[in-house]
């Protein structure tokens, strides 16, 4: 893995610039097209005869694929030096998957399209983060992965809107067309990333890339067993147990208030928080440069436990929405947080990306339990009891950051 720039001959030149802004594309553009694979799939798929039983099996597959793909594509990552290359293959991947599901939609390729991209979602992270490092340098990573954070939040966006506008204006298939249309402007922001990538490598690469297999193996298991990186990836996996489900009950919660202007709200209820990540994220990556880590992972979870509180109380759909605002909060705090912890435990080791896959691990299994605690919940004790017990969890989670999560940045001591 790289080393921070401050110490390394690389000149900061026009090159460098060059690479930054094909990093904003790259996030920009994978945003669109990843936006395509979201609920567009549910609607192409029952627009084809599929039912809800087989939509959700199809789904599943590419949940569990993401899943059992994290620490092993972290790993896979390391191993490649050139992390252009593997940018290269996941938005290929992405094409591929998009157009499996438009010209092909069997049982076989549908279940196919969905293994290809969760895999390939699996690697094109951990690139991006890597990518991030080598033109940062550890003493920027905070504020480039704000950067990051920025671009892929307007990437949804106006991945929605492009979505959404294709399935209301053209058949249902177009949608994931216009997804495989979107790789080609993400594989021009590759372009100067590799010649920068290239230039740099002989300075950036870390001395644990080179280091025999053995110490190799030593390290890996020392950060793998490191009390930093554990602790973290308990708070994350607590924090998506208990903000994954909250939406979709949200949204549940709506559709019977709100009746005709449900879709409005639920719209309104995923692109606000999507404009305040946009808006926010920079500043988060600022604030945990110059004040710490632990304090950013702090306010995600306060937000997310006062966000679960409002949501059992408040029933008016115009407040509902309002208060998504700690959603947008909460997600610029974790989308930063997520790999700049990682970075400050494992950047230099040569397993950044294999430790950042466990992270990830984490967090799927965070999600996968939510939806099913939030909806045996809600069948017996209704939703606003549903909404308390994630508020509970997301403040139990605040607690565990104060008394036992420790400080990373790398000019603040352990504790």
């Amino acid at each position: 893995m790289p080393l921070d720039r401050s110490s390394t001959p690389v000149a900061v030149d026009a090159s460098h610039a060059h690479a930054a802004y094909g990093l904003d594309g790259l996030n920009l553009f994978v945003a669109n097209i990843q936006t395509g694979f979201g609920p567009f799939i549910a609607v192409f798929l029952t627009s084809q005869g599929w039912t809800q039983t087989a939509v959700g099996v199809a789904l599943s597959i590419g949940t569990v694929t993401a899943m059992a793909s994290q620490v092993p594509a972290g790993a896979l990552v390391d191993a490649i030096r050139r992390k252009t290359l593997v940018a290269l293959f996941s938005v290929l991947a992405f094409a591929g998957s998009a157009l499996l599901f438009a010209l092909w939609p069997t049982t076989l390729s549908i279940y196919l399209a969905e293994i290809l991209h969760g895999f390939s979602s699996c690697t094109l992270g951990p690139a991006i983060a890597a990518l991030s490092l080598v033109i940062a340098g550890a003493s920027s990573m905070g504020a480039r992965l704000g950067r990051n954070a920025r671009f892929a939040s307007i990437g949804n966006g106006v991945g929605a809107l492009l979505m959404g506008a294709c399935g209301y204006y053209l058949p249902e298939r177009f949608v994931f067309f216009l997804t495989a249309a979107l790789t080609v402007p993400a594989l021009g922001s590759l372009i100067p990333l590799a010649r920068f990538e290239a230039a740099a490598r002989p300075a950036i690469v870390a001395p644990a890339a080179s280091a025999p297999q053995t110490a190799r193996t030593v390290t890996m298991r020392r950060l793998l067993s490191d009390r930093r990186l554990l602790m973290f990836a308990l708070c994350a996996a607590l924090f998506t147990l208990a903000n994954a489900a909250l939406l979709p009950l949200a949204s549940s919660a709506l559709t019977k208030r709100a009746t005709g202007e449900a879709n409005l709200f639920i719209a309104a209820c995923i692109v606000f928080p999507q404009i305040l990540v946009a808006l926010l994220s920079p500043t988060v990556g600022r604030i945990a440069d110059k004040y710490g880590r632990r304090i950013v992972v702090l306010v995600a979870f306060v937000a997310l436990a006062v966000r679960a509180a409002l949501f059992a109380w408040v029933t008016q759909p115009v407040l509902v929405v309002a208060i998504q605002a700690f959603d947008g909060i909460a997600g610029a705090c974790v989308g930063v947080m997520v790999p700049l912890v990682t970075s400050d435990i494992a950047g230099r080791s040569g397993h950044f990306n294999l430790c950042l896959g466990l992270v990830g691990f984490a967090i799927g299994i965070g999600a996968t339990v939510s939806t099913t605690l939030a909806g045996w919940t809600a069948d017996h004790f209704g939703d606003a009891a549903a909404f308390l017990s994630f508020a509970i969890i997301g403040a139990l989670g605040a607690v565990l950051v104060w008394a036992a999560l420790p400080e990373t940045r790398p000019s603040m001591p352990n504790t």
